[in-house]
């Protein structure tokens, strides 16, 4: 992979900012850094706009969904919590309603996709894989195998009441928790090269989605007291209800926000299209890139959608850099 030399210059910034003493007068900012990958580039990009356009020590904290929650509701902590899948985190209502936590902004403006999936070619050969009843009676077809999210994820917890509800086990299909997102993209991509079965989870927007066709399933009429049930750690009677549409959001400490009203301000801006997510992902996988430097693609070819979250004086300050 070859960066321009404007791209170099940015990536050495996002590589040394944060040592530098310069970067302090804001002070001290805490934001996840959450396990998949358009979640790690929205922290990457707000990072560089935190410290450059505001002068912030800015530290990431690796979470997920779940256990950033539990960490604001135990600690206070981190401070902003962004690419949040609410419909993972029913606590998040709790906390919100407790004056805890703020939204700050939908941070996928058109809403994120939760669902189950099969590759396009087996619908081709088997239309009735579309359905559920066409997969559990015909477990092989799909692998005999339903690929689940990563621990600490909250469509996992979703996930395990929906195989109990659908007796996926009675079935034959063995529910597979994958370590990482990483995995789970791998088994799409590795499924396709070889024409394999797959089933499983995934979401969207994302590069896979954007370079595999995958037939969503119908998991049945969504239900808000179902679906409610089934993504709480404890539910008695687990139920068929599809996932609702997303709300992904971005989320700030109410006392955060009264510290440092201004960074509460950038993030209710910093937002992103699923067309504009998706290609910065598709950009990312095509050249190997790291979230740091899918940040460094998106600020010097994006600077149109990025500028207008700014205040004036970050804008400046940030002009000249880019000079």
């Amino acid at each position: 992979m070859i960066f321009s030399r404007p791209r170099l210059i940015l990536a050495a910034v996002l590589l040394t900012a944060a040592g530098s003493p310069a970067f302090a007068k804001c002070g001290n900012v805490t934001i996840t850094e959450m396990n998949w990958s358009s979640a790690a580039v929205v922290t990457s990009i707000s990072k560089f706009l935190m410290e450059q356009g505001y002068n912030c020590t800015v530290t990431t904290v690796p979470s997920g969904t779940v256990t950033a929650i539990t960490s604001v509701a135990e600690t206070g902590e981190p401070d902003i919590v962004t690419e949040l899948w609410l419909s993972g985190v029913p606590a998040y209502a709790e906390l919100e309603a407790a004056g805890k936590i703020r939204t700050l902004t939908h941070v996928l403006s058109e809403g994120g996709v939760d669902a189950w999936w099969v590759p396009q070619y087996l619908i081709d050969d088997h239309p009735e894989l579309a359905t559920m009843e066409g997969i559990l009676a015909n477990p092989g077809l799909v692998g005999d195998r339903f690929h689940n999210c990563p621990d600490g994820w909250g469509c996992k917890v979703t996930n395990e009441h929906l195989a109990q509800a659908y007796d996926l086990a009675g079935a034959g299909l063995e529910v597979f928790d994958h370590g990482s997102g990483e995995t789970l993209a791998a088994a799409i991509a590795a499924a396709y090269e070889s024409k394999e079965p797959w089933f499983g989870y995934y979401w969207a927007p994302t590069s896979v989605l954007g370079k595999y066709p995958m037939v969503k399933i119908d998991l049945g009429t969504f239900d808000k007291a179902i679906h409610d049930c089934n993504a709480a750690e404890e539910c008695a009677t687990p139920g068929k209800s599809s996932y609702p549409p997303a709300e992904v959001i971005t989320a700030v400490t109410t006392d955060f926000e009264s510290r440092q009203p201004e960074i509460a301000e950038l993030m209710s801006h910093v937002s992103f299209t699923n067309e504009q997510m998706s290609k910065i992902l598709a950009w990312q996988e095509d050249n190997n890139a790291s979230s740091e430097e899918t940040a460094v693609h998106f600020l010097t070819n994006y600077p149109d959608v990025w500028s207008t979250w700014l205040s004036e004086v970050a804008r400046e300050r940030l002009s000249a850099l880019l000079q």
